[in-house]
């Protein structure tokens, strides 16, 4: 298959990229090595937007930062994606502290980070009642805000399939070739060539790099790992709670989501690129971080625990460049933290930089750019009833803890880029999302996913290729 340009991975920076170029008339291309799209990084992060005082002044990272925060809720709001603008506080505990926070606030103002301010120990608990008795002030950020990064993801992702993009999941690249005028990459799909390729493999972006003859940068993997607590600890805290931060990144932070619950993390250290399993010391550094912070959190309410691994890279910035070893290979690597918070304004970036090495790129006609789904628990009782006089299932609810109906779940199977798993249904509509974390609706969603899309049971995944979440059946027939 022949594309103008090819991108390299579908987390939120891929997606980004995808849906940017999408609404050019060009042929684009996205291989995905996943059965899915956000099934990285991107699912498995703080949920952060980030409003910019942390990067230093002049790097992409601050950039793009400031300009992605401020083009977050517009786009959330097109997409429709659940986004909250809370904003953020920077707790000083100590003495040292007080001095990072005013070079925070400095550098902030130097990155165009609008409205910060310095507040003493009372205006920040007249914000916060249940912050730490060692407060002694903190920076706040009132443009920070939360997010679904696996909904954004989502979104841009399906808009660009809408607007003409070609997803091809399960397509890990494994070799690259140059051609007079482009490349060739090489999948278990088959052969693909494009004139530009872009480079959003995330924390395996240096090995597709050197299959390209590029090795100028190497990723250092690091790992965070997290908390996930019930909604009764949901309002603990309404801003996003940060540390002063230290070399080993902002250190563990307490934020509400935008689901409702409390997130508590991440901790950092070093990781293979696909590491995500959790570990009791990591855990306990994280709980013991958190308190010193917040120190009324119950733990006992935690629902789940995870981790996600971030691209950190030899170089302490984001990588957005045309590689100087192969020329129409445009990196977008090393997207760690804040690369969510970046991610909106990265997709205009890479379309620069396409545009410098030659691509021509004419806006199309007719170009979509919104997106509506159907979240049954926030209609209006008339709103229900229409609903489920057309069709019965969205009377149905499967998910109790998170009022997640059968027409919500079958309607997601049905998009531009349905989900294959249980866990691919429970990132797109939230069954599976609340206290029992699946153990009632798994099975009905596993039922629904093999109806609607005409699988046997056993094919039925709970997540990427090769989880099954059946094997076989008993003697007297039923599934095991």
């Amino acid at each position: 298959m022949n594309y103008d340009v090819i991108i390299i991975g579908c987390g939120v920076v891929g997606a980004s990229c995808a849906y940017t170029l999408a609404q050019y008339a060009l042929r684009v291309g996205v291989l995905e090595a996943s059965n899915d799209v956000a099934n990285g990084t991107t699912k498995a992060n703080s949920a952060i937007v980030h409003a910019g005082y942390d990067p230093l002044p002049g790097t992409n990272m601050a950039r793009l930062n400031v300009l992605g925060t401020a083009m977050m809720g517009p786009l959330c709001a097109r997409l429709d994606v659940p986004y909250r603008n809370n904003g953020s506080l920077v707790l000083s505990l100590s003495e040292e502290d007080d001095d990072t926070l005013r070079e925070l606030y400095e550098r902030g103002i130097a990155n165009g980070v609008p409205g910060l301010a310095l507040l003493d120990r009372a205006q920040t608990l007249a914000l916060e009642p249940n912050l730490s008795p060692a407060l002694r002030g903190a920076l706040y950020a009132p443009s920070a805000g939360i997010v679904n990064p696996w909904e954004l993801c989502y979104a841009m992702a399906e808009t660009a399939v809408r607007n003409g993009a070609e997803l091809h999941l399960s397509a890990p690249v494994t070799a690259i070739e140059r051609l007079d005028g482009g490349f060739r990459l090489r999948t278990p799909k088959g052969d693909f060539t494009a004139r530009y390729v872009v480079n959003c493999a995330g924390t395996l972006a240096d090995s597709v790099s050197a299959m390209a003859g590029d090795r100028s940068f190497t990723v250092r993997p690091a790992k965070g790992e997290y908390f996930l607590l019930d909604k009764s600890e949901g309002h603990r805290v309404e801003h996003v709670i940060f540390q002063c931060p230290s070399k080993l990144g902002k250190g563990v932070l307490v934020t509400p989501t935008v689901h409702g619950n409390l997130l508590v993390g991440p901790n950092a250290s070093p990781a293979g690129p696909e590491d995500t399993a959790n570990s009791a010391e990591g855990l306990a550094f994280v709980r013991s971080s958190a308190l010193r912070s917040v120190p009324g959190i119950n733990f006992r309410d935690n629902i789940r625990n995870f981790a996600g691994v971030r691209a950190n890279t030899d170089r302490d910035d984001f990588i957005i460049e045309e590689s100087a070893a192969a020329p129409g290979f445009i990196q977008a690597a090393g997207i760690k933290s804040p690369g969510l918070s970046a991610a909106p304004a990265i997709g205009p970036e890479v379309l620069a930089l396409l545009e410098r090495a030659g691509l021509e790129a004419r806006k199309k006609d007719g170009v979509i750019d919104s997106r509506k789904r159907i979240r049954f628990h926030e209609l209006t009782d008339a709103e229900k009833n229409e609903m489920i006089r057309k069709d019965p299932r969205w009377g149905r609810v499967i998910c109790r803890c998170e009022t997640v109906t059968e027409g919500e779940i079958a309607a997601s199977l049905h998009t531009p880029i349905p989900p294959v798993s249980v866990n691919g249904v429970k990132r797109r509509v939230g069954a599976g999302m609340g206290r029992c974390q699946g153990g009632f609706c798994g099975p009905r969603v596993q039922e629904i996913i093999a109806r609607e899309l005409g699988l046997d049971p056993t094919q039925v995944l709970m997540d990427w290729e090769g989880t099954w979440v059946l094997c076989g059946e008993t003697k007297g027939g039923a599934a095991q």
